[in-house]
């Protein structure tokens, strides 16, 4: 009989609608407390004592992989990016590696769409002197009259660049492959580097991956290159973005603005200076909310955990 570390956050509070199908398939599970992501350390309280994984964002480095093998067989992300996982080490044990590919690429695009019309409409400062008791006509743009540049132009990138064009937006576009000469002619998207991209854009959205390529790509000399009125929302992966750079050029008045879902420790300490500043926006690794999107991540994460435990899984167990 199986046994099986579910550690997934956003799966963990409908656990009694999904241990039926566990049962069905004579898998035992193994659910610890789990805030945002377990951490090395944690995993190792467990190493060996299960063959299966379903989990979140959870540190299964080196160490844990070679402290839970050979028993461990799969590890199932919940989600796409596993930038947590060391895909290395799980090769050299034969462990594999499932995820949700193209998995929250709708409600993240929206979400960044969200805050560029936020900031354009000044919307959420509004609002806020409204109820502070001021009558305060704050001067907003047009998304026709500003420029968004996309850092990363995968599934989510492209999302979002079709959904700026739809608003007018003028949309440059970087990233380390090349991308699909019919997306740049159906949507207008100027390809070029990251220092011009940078320059000429009033927004920034990051939606690359997280990985040796991309640590820190943005920091004190990239955010340098950016307009001192420009805006920088990173719903990717935190440690894309150098926090205390990013931190010290706001305060600088170096950038005009932030809107992070992400972050390099989460939950975001409650020290953070970022949460005392007027010119951001800040979200709880919550740009995934959807759900269509977690109903299908949900079944496909089981699937994938079944299957890598070298078991058939039938579709009418949904």
């Amino acid at each position: 009989m199986p046994t099986v570390l579910f550690t997934a956050p956003y799966m963990i509070p409908f656990l009694d609608r999904f241990k039926p199908v566990f049962d069905r398939y004579g898998i035992e599970l193994i659910v610890p407390a789990v805030q945002e992501r377990m951490e090395a350390d944690d995993l190792l309280k467990y190493a060996g004592q299960f063959d299966g994984a379903i989990c979140g964002d959870d540190r299964y480095t080196a160490h844990v992989i070679e402290a839970c093998s050979p028993r461990l067989k799969v590890i199932s992300k919940w989600g796409t990016g596993i930038d947590s996982i060391d895909a290395d080490a799980c090769s050299r044990h034969a462990i594999k590696i499932g995820r949700t590919p193209n998995a929250f690429t709708t409600p993240v695009a929206d979400t960044v769409l969200g805050y560029v019309l936020a900031f354009v409409r000044r919307q959420p400062w509004m609002d806020r002197e409204m109820k502070s008791g001021k009558w305060e006509k704050i001067p907003g743009r047009t998304l026709s009259e500003c420029t968004l540049g996309v850092v990363g132009v995968g599934n989510i990138g492209k999302a979002v660049t079709r959904r700026a064009r739809a608003f007018g937006m003028k949309v440059y576009g970087t990233d380390i492959v090349e991308i699909d000469h019919v997306f740049v002619t159906e949507t207008g998207i100027e390809m070029t580097d990251l220092a011009t991209l940078l320059a000429n854009s009033d927004f920034v959205s990051i939606n690359c991956d997280l990985n040796p390529t991309s640590y820190h790509l943005i920091n004190a000399e990239t955010l340098k290159k950016m307009k001192p009125t420009a805006v920088l929302i990173n719903t990717a992966r935190g440690p894309i973005v150098e926090e205390q750079a990013l931190i010290a050029a706001l305060q600088a008045g170096g950038l005009g603005g932030a809107a992070l879902d992400v972050f390099e420790v989460e939950p975001l300490p409650l020290d953070s200076p970022l949460l005392k500043m007027d010119n951001i926006m800040l979200a709880p690794h919550n740009a995934n909310s959807s759900p269509a999107a977690w109903e299908r991540v949900h079944w496909n994460t089981i699937k994938n955990l079944v299957e890598g435990l070298g078991m058939k899984f039938e579709k009418e167990e949904r």
